[in-house]
């Protein structure tokens, strides 16, 4: 047995869980609807209201309610967490088109139009607009000048590399 089995086996089960006054209090209000709805006398209404205040466990609470349809006051059972997407290999891009990553002959005509290495750092060039902007008009104006800037740079970045991987498809439509 390896070491998660083990975490595993020593987790309490969903019914197994303690519970709070707000558990308790949640199923008493749904013990009360149902006997509005005449599906419980007044006798089984005292007994599991009873029950329910002394329940401990989400167990306990089931119980009360497992013959009495939703809603009975029970949180609903957490969901398990999607699997993470893994990252994709080294060379491939998460899109699963490989687009210019691999250029092949077909690119290598058109070699003089791509710019090659990272693109220029724009931290810096921000920083310095927000800074003059801040000192001459304010923070407010140099905020929303930087934030502006930034928008149209990672725009006109988007539509670049859409054109590319438009062009690319054409090129190779595999």
């Amino acid at each position: 047995m390896t070491r998660t089995d083990e975490a595993r086996t020593d987790e309490p089960r969903t019914d197994e869980l303690r519970i709070g006054d707000a558990e308790r209090d949640a199923v008493v209000v749904a013990l009360h609807d149902h006997f509005a709805a005449g599906r419980l006398d007044r006798a089984e209404l005292d007994e599991r209201m009873d029950a329910a205040l002394a329940a401990k466990t989400r167990g306990d609470l089931g119980a009360l309610v497992r013959d009495l349809p939703p809603p009975h006051g029970l949180p609903e059972p957490a969901k398990p967490r999607p699997a993470p997407v893994p990252w994709p290999a080294p060379g491939q891009v998460p899109w699963g088109h490989p687009g210019l990553m691999h250029a092949g002959p077909h690119h290598m005509r058109h070699r003089h139009r791509h710019r090659h290495g990272p693109p220029p750092p724009a931290f810096p060039l921000l920083l310095g607009v927000f800074l003059v902007l801040t000192f001459t008009v304010g923070a407010g104006t140099g905020f929303l000048a930087v934030l502006g800037i930034a928008t149209l740079v990672w725009l006109a970045r988007a539509a670049r590399a859409g054109a590319a991987v438009r062009h690319a498809h054409r090129a190779d439509p595999c």
